[in-house]
């Protein structure tokens, strides 16, 4: 169910609790919107859709007993609030966050028996502690203000799939993934720049070692196409499980006037100025599919392609993809494609700029 906080609100969760009370319903999800989006909505208001929550919670609790997912939106609670809606949903499997905490640089401590799904999304937590959630297996976090790291994992022993994406400021700390990531043991890994400042900091592979023992899938995503790629390499030295690398490279930026981008402090400098990166030589003994979205015809792209192929020696495929399509059309998606491969001639040129002719069993793919 989806519906707005507010006077309706209560006779929806009472008629909810209603229809629980018969033991007919398996499965609830509530989806709880406010009038104003995240965008809009200022501080106040956030504190106002808290206390509305609250007393919908007070007079329907009835109806959180059996939810299985839920989903909440510009809210500020109190720092008691959230672990009592925790305990409340005893059988929660899915909790999204949208643009809520506990007032700026608050702490939120998490501890659930079931919950295997969590999504953090433009909240202002200085940390999440993801105490105890032994059936987690599925993290999302997307924007954080945190001046350190913004997770700590304890117990988590069913996590593998891990999704991170931050617009990163100038004043965004580096973090090191073996000890950002705590000892997580993961297999499927997203890493999202937003085409801003690299905020991964390379790493000797020893480093790595337990963190990416068991890593298969990496995406590196939304990398700005002034960065160069090599500084990716230090994660695949690290994994050597590592089966699939996919990177994409992209230069649309949500803030382009530079005025606003002072005034949001994003940083200055080269995206890639803290991820410095010199592989020395390696082989790479699982990797069979390298993707790189975004792909044009220049010495950048062509030397990393032709170092990943001299270290992955069982590499098998090689998809090129074209820029992808920006959702909100800004000027960058008008000039998507432009060096990209497509006539026979093109495709040729890279074939052998890349001497594919030397690994006959590799095959290249180009895709539009």
């Amino acid at each position: 169910m989806q519906f707005f906080l507010g006077d309706g609100s209560i006779k929806i969760g009472q008629t909810v609790a209603n229809t629980m009370a018969t033991h007919k319903v398996g499965f609830v999800e509530f989806t709880i919107l406010t009038e104003k989006e995240g965008t809009r909505c200022s501080s106040d208001e956030r504190i106002f859709y808290g206390k509305q929550l609250k007393l919908f919670i007070v007079t329907c609790p009835y109806a959180f007993y059996c939810l299985a997912r839920l989903n909440l939106e510009n809210l500020m609670l109190r720092e008691t609030d959230f672990p009592k809606i925790f305990r409340l949903c005893k059988r929660l499997e899915f909790l999204r966050l949208d643009n809520c905490d506990m007032g700026f640089r608050s702490l939120l401590t998490m501890e659930h028996p079931r919950l295997c799904e969590l999504e953090i999304v433009r909240c202002n937590f200085e940390r999440v502690y993801l105490n105890w959630l032994p059936e987690l297996t599925t993290l999302t976090l997307v924007s954080w203000m945190s001046l350190d790291d913004p997770l700590s994992f304890g117990h988590v022993p069913l996590l593998h799939t891990v999704s991170i994406s931050n617009a990163a400021r100038s004043w965004h700390k580096m973090l090191e993934l073996s000890e950002f990531l705590g000892k997580a043991t993961i297999s499927n890994l997203h890493l999202g720049f937003q085409s801003e400042k690299i905020w991964v900091k390379p790493q000797d592979p020893k480093e790595l070692s337990q963190v990416f023992s068991e890593l298969r899938l990496l995406n590196l995503a939304a990398i700005s196409e002034e960065c160069d790629l090599r500084w990716t390499l230090f994660v695949l030295q690290g994994a050597p499980s590592l089966e699939e690398l996919c990177v994409r490279v992209c230069d649309c930026l949500k803030v382009r006037d530079e005025e606003e981008r002072k005034k949001h402090e994003f940083s200055e400098e080269r995206k890639d100025a803290g991820a410095k990166w010199e592989a020395s030589d390696f082989k790479h003994h699982k990797l069979s599919v390298l993707r790189i979205f975004g792909f044009q015809s220049k010495l950048k792209f062509l030397d990393y392609i032709t170092t990943v192929m001299e270290a992955a020696v069982n590499l098998e495929d090689i998809y090129l993809h074209e820029k992808p399509a920006c959702e909100e059309k800004c000027a960058y998606s008008r000039q998507r494609g432009d060096r990209f491969p497509k006539s026979g001639r093109q495709k040729i040129l890279v074939r052998n700029s890349l001497d594919m002719y030397m690994r006959p069993l590799l095959r290249l793919h180009f895709r539009f």
